[in-house]
């Protein structure tokens, strides 16, 4: 079985967008492949709860604990190796991971973005495209490398700016694309690796 591993900060909606596709998607019966836990950095994380309600295992590892952000990405691949992954997907986890946690995961480290890269790398993706006067935004699902937001971009998803948007319209818009694609993504990385 491939074992996916989720990690959060937040609320977890494109978590919970995947762990539906895996459901509704049959990917145990289809890629032998199932979300076997996931992990925030944050104990107050509202995603901790729908994964548990799904009855997928999970686990904190407070990254305030540790006093490097070395320390902090050691006990975070710890808490990850005991699911054996053969995925490690970014869904909203707000930190910045060293270059040896990026090698450790090398191929098997996914992202998903809020711009369409390399446009906007970095935060507050959504004002920065509207202040650019960009007539489209998006998202990008990447392969996760050492430099940020640059890494092999496996899809993309294209909404328009509105001339009215604000960043936290035009973000509420792309959303709605993230949860769609994301799944996809993972879903055609793991026919590829099958």
């Amino acid at each position: 079985m491939k074992n996916i591993v989720i990690l959060i900060s937040g609320g977890g909606s494109n978590m919970a967008a995947i762990v539906r596709a895996a459901e509704q998607e049959r990917w145990a019966a289809r890629f032998d492949a199932r979300v076997a836990a996931v992990i925030s950095n944050k104990p107050d994380a509202a995603g901790l709860a729908l994964a548990r309600a799904a009855g997928i295992a999970t686990a904190v590892v407070p990254h305030k604990d540790f006093a490097s952000r070395e320390d902090f990405d050691a006990a975070l691949a710890q808490a990850i190796d005991v699911h054996a992954p053969s995925l490690v997907v970014l869904a909203g986890f707000m930190r910045i991971l060293t270059p040896g946690f990026v090698t450790r995961y090398a191929g098997r480290l996914l992202n998903i973005h809020p711009s369409l890269l390399p446009a906007f790398p970095g935060l507050h993706t959504h004002q920065r495209a509207i202040e650019a006067g960009c007539k489209v935004a998006g998202l990008t699902v990447h392969q996760v490398t050492v430099e940020l937001d640059h890494g092999p971009i496996l899809a993309q998803a294209v909404v328009p700016v509105l001339p009215d948007d604000t960043a936290a319209s035009l973000a509420e818009r792309v959303l709605v694309h993230e949860h769609r694609v994301y799944p996809q993504a993972i879903a055609a990385w793991l026919i590829e690796t099958k």
